[in-house]
């Protein structure tokens, strides 16, 4: 049986999660490795029983509690990373906070506290319409480099270099077929260096001709560009 890298590494997942699961029947507290296999186990089976990524995402969470690995875990592990098939292709889901609390979540290890107030907007936000002319929902997640979205997606790819959704981190915008919706986006922060997505950049953002050289290459690869539909200040 001929089996891909992806799969060989769902196989490998799925092992390491079979250990977590024996050795947490035991009573014994799981490592980071244990923990990520197992969390990332969950997610994907959401996906692959049909879920949506929000769904994904929930079960990832819903997978082990504070109380469940030992005691420097809720420390280190703040992000879960994995991509799954779902019913309208791979996609990454990103897990944040993945431990839920154990019994109080005002002093459990690890916990999660809102803020008294809502986190400012930045306040370079650019507003644009985006119309998914394929047959298939298109979802793109919050911080994927939104130039670099799915090709049958028009919009004015120029105002979207550099930028990502206005939306919380594992959050995710979902278009649906031959419509046309508004979203914000914001710009890409840290030291503004793409690599990787669809591979329009993959180097600084804001090197000298970099966005140009990245506007070839998607028109070359068939990317819609609707051409302008902001002004400097992010009006329609």
């Amino acid at each position: 049986m001929h089996l891909t890298p992806a799969e060989q590494g769902r196989l490998l997942l799925y092992t390491a999660t079979l250990l977590a699961r024996e050795r947490l029947q035991r009573g014994v507290q799981l490592n980071v490795p244990e923990a990520i296999a197992l969390i990332a186990h969950a997610a994907c089976e959401a996906a692959r029983d049909g879920g949506r990524l929000e769904d994904a995402v929930a079960a990832g969470r819903a997978a082990l509690t504070v109380g469940d690995v030992l005691p420097e875990v809720p420390g280190i592990l703040t992000e879960v990373q994995v991509e799954a098939v779902f019913a309208d292709g791979s996609k990454l889901i990103v897990i944040t906070h993945p431990l839920g609390p154990a019994t109080d979540p005002t002093t459990a290890p690890g916990a999660v506290m809102p803020a008294d107030q809502p986190a400012p907007k930045h306040a370079d936000i650019v507003r644009i319409e985006v119309t998914n002319t394929s047959d298939v929902p298109v979802t793109v997640t919050s911080h994927f480099h939104f130039f670099e979205a799915n090709p049958a997606l028009a919009f004015d790819r120029a105002a979207a270099y550099g930028r990502h959704l206005a939306l919380p981190v594992g959050a995710n915008a979902r278009f649906e077929p031959g419509t046309t919706e508004q979203v914000e986006l914001t710009p890409i922060g840290g030291d503004r260096i793409v690599i990787g997505f669809a591979g329009l950049v993959d180097g600084p953002l804001d090197a000298p001709g970099a966005c140009e050289a990245a506007l070839t290459r998607a028109h070359v690869a068939g990317y819609l560009d609707t051409g302008p539909t902001t002004d400097p200040e992010g009006h329609q």
